[in-house]
């Protein structure tokens, strides 16, 4: 179960790692990506930027504190934090009619919530 929890944590890291892009990418060049990244548009600069950083603190709050074996409550807590965030993806999706796309999404939230479940459950906080 444990090595499940951390290649599930490292997928969600290395997916939050490139959703992070969003702080330095331009909204008008993420937007020009493709079809399923015209909600960009919809947001402010500065909320992409606050969606890419909280991208980017879930990542290092999946790995980190296992890895420096400190503060090992952080990675349920990002994991919840990122079902909150893939919630709203998955809400976004379903208000602009993009069912086609909101597989990743909800795959994404699966992969969250397991291991927020998995770090908060029974064996939880071990390495």
């Amino acid at each position: 179960m444990n090595v499940a929890l951390w290649i599930t944590a490292g997928v969600l890291a290395a997916v939050c790692l490139v959703g992070s892009s969003k702080m330095f990418v331009p909204q008008k060049k993420l937007a020009a990506v493709g079809s399923s990244a015209q909600w960009a548009l919809e947001f402010s600069p500065s909320a992409l930027k606050a969606i890419g950083a909280v991208e980017l603190l879930a990542a290092l709050g999946l790995i980190l504190p296992p890895v420096l074996g400190i503060v090992p409550v952080l990675v349920p807590l990002a994991a919840t934090g990122l079902v909150l965030l893939f919630v709203c993806a998955v809400t976004m999706r379903l208000r602009r009619g993009e069912k086609a796309t909101i597989t990743g999404d909800l795959t994404y939230l699966a992969l969250a919530a397991f291991v927020a479940w998995g770090r908060f459950g029974p064996t939880h906080f071990t390495g």
